[in-house]
C-alpha cells in the first residue's frame, strides 16, 4: 500500500482508494495543518531545524485515514535517502502504507518511541509520534512542498 500515491492494500491484498471522502458510516475527523510545517502531497509533514536538522512524520490526516496503528518499520541511521525514497512503512488494523523522504539526506534519527507504542502516531501525528529525524542535503528541495494551506486544499478537493 501507498499512502503518497493515493492507494493501500488492506489486510486481504485489496486496494483502497485514499482520495479523503467519509463513508456515510465513517465518522467525519477534522485534521490538525500546523502552518509551521511542510508537507508532502503523500501526507508527510517535515519541520526544519535551525541546524539542517528536519523532523519528518505523517500528517493527522494521513494518520486517521489509516486507523489504529499497530506497527512501524524504522529505517537505518546513517542511512543516505533521496528526496521521494521509501523509508518506513506504517501498519494499522485497516492497511499499511509506505513512507517516503520528503528531502534528501541523511537519516541521523528514529523515533525508537514507536516500536513500543507505535499508536502515538495516532495520538500525537506531529509531536511525540514523529518518524524520523535527517539532516537535509539539499534545502531547495524544501520549495518542492506544499504550505499547510495548500496541503489542506490538496486533499479537501
Amino acid at each position: 500500500m501507498s499512502f503518497c500515491r493515493a492507494e493501500c492494500k488492506n489486510a486481504s491484498g485489496g486496494k483502497k482508494d485514499l482520495t479523503g471522502k467519509v463513508s456515510e458510516s465513517e465518522e467525519l475527523h477534522v485534521s490538525e495543518t500546523p502552518e509551521n510545517l511542510y508537507y508532502a502531497s503523500s501526507h508527510e509533514w517535515l519541520k526544519p531545524g535551525e541546524d539542517g536538522v528536519a523532523t519528518v512524520g505523517i500528517s493527522d490526516y494521513a494518520q486517521n485515514e489509516l486507523g489504529d496503528v499497530v506497527f512501524v518499520e524504522l529505517p537505518d541511521v546513517n542511512s543516505q535517502v533521496s528526496a521521494r525514497d521509501e523509508i518506513s512503512v506504517v501498519e494499522s488494523v485497516k492497511t499499511a502504507s509506505d513512507i517516503y523522504a520528503p528531502v534528501s539526506g541523511e537519516i541521523i534519527a528514529v523515533n525508537s518511541l514507536l516500536e513500543e507504542s507505535p499508536e502515538t502516531i495516532n495520538s500525537s501525528p506531529y509531536d511525540d509520534g514523529w518518524i524520523i529525524k535527517i539532516r537535509m542535503s539539499n534545502k531547495e528541495e524544501l520549495k518542492e512542498l506544499l504550505s499547510a494551506e495548500d496541503y489542506r486544499e490538496s486533499h479537501d478537493a
